[in-house]
């Protein structure tokens, strides 16, 4: 059977991190054929682009989004943990496409947050948004994304951000005494260092290195899975203070932006916790800023449920006009 060219109005979407691709089409209506592979399997990503197509039996439609994890500064773009170096150019010729974007993946997720509905998130404590307010977004994957929504008069301008790599802060004694040690092998913790895939099996190895204790070679869902079971004090140490410090950056990015149209906590890590997650000490430690404490009460902070956020915000790139509450 030969492959047929979709619909002009259709188009490409793609959210690209570390570990997968997510791809899928989309038109008028929500994401379809959603296909996830892993970007270690493919030489390069328009190898993975195209596999994609092969997979749903259609030919390239004429425009394309994609999502990606690292900053955006020019036409030739290198994942930030991955192999991957592309062209825009020159993907645009060779997959003969008339459109092509291309945009951090936090900016991504960013836009989808207008466009989630209420089922696609979970509140996390109190407050109220502020309609017309800045929001702030980030969330912990394979690494640590962050931006935000600023609103002007008709739409939303989503910051593209490197946030993840700002410097960590302990707010505790032990934190202090991880950070102290992880400062030794990697000469700068960023947030990223803690939060994030990579950052829980950090955390896990160092607490129990600390505490003179062997140490078990746990993948972040080995760590989140040893502490779902609660036979590993360590593990369970771990997720709980990954949970608090993302309350500690969270707090210090709605700070920052002055996010009364609240914060949301997106990334593949977060919500896999569950009620794990809810009942942390994520919230407390988000507003822990001393005479600040009441400034971030009334900020609300959400976990995005939705599996594909990302696809959302590539149709409002799409679109050209980011829709504004």
């Amino acid at each position: 059977m030969t492959a047929t060219r979709p619909d002009p109005a259709t188009a490409l979407v793609a959210d690209i991190g570390a570990t997968n691709a997510r791809f899928a089409l989309i038109g008028d209506g929500p994401p379809d054929r959603i296909e996830v592979l892993r970007c270690a399997e493919y030489p390069t990503l328009t190898d993975a682009i195209r596999a994609y197509l092969e997979r749903i039996d259609a030919r390239m439609p004429p425009r394309a989004a994609i999502a990606v994890a690292s900053p955006i500064t020019g036409d030739t773009i290198a994942l930030t943990n991955h192999a991957w170096t592309f062209s825009i150019s020159e993907m645009k010729d060779t997959l003969d496409l008339e459109r092509l974007e291309a945009v951090n993946d936090f900016t991504a997720q960013a836009l989808a947050v207008p466009r989630l509905s209420a089922g696609d998130v979970r509140k996390v404590g109190g407050g109220e948004p502020l309609p017309g307010s800045a929001i702030g977004v980030i969330g912990p994957g394979t690494g640590l994304g962050v931006s935000g929504l600023v609103p002007t008069a008709d739409r939303w301008v989503p910051l593209a951000a490197e946030g993840g790599h700002v410097t960590m802060a302990a707010v505790s004694e032990r934190e202090e005494e991880v950070l102290r040690h992880l400062r030794r092998r990697f000469t700068h913790v960023s947030a990223e260092r803690v939060l994030s895939g990579m950052g829980l099996s950090n955390l896990y190895e160092t607490l129990a290195t600390i505490d003179g204790e062997d140490v078990r070679a746990l993948d972040p869902k080995g760590v989140t899975e040893a502490a779902a079971a609660g036979h590993d004090a360590h593990a369970v140490e771990a997720v709980e203070m990954f949970c608090a410090m993302l309350g500690t950056v969270a707090g210090n990015l709605a700070l920052t932006l002055g996010s009364f149209g609240g914060v949301y906590i997106a990334g593949g890590i977060v919500p896999k916790l569950g009620d794990r997650f809810v009942r942390s000490g994520f919230r407390d430690r988000f507003v822990a800023k001393g005479r600040f404490r009441g400034y971030l009460d009334s900020i609300p902070t959400w976990v995005v449920t939705h599996p594909y956020p990302a696809f959302l915000g590539l149709k409002a790139v799409l679109d050209d006009q980011p829709p504004i509450a």
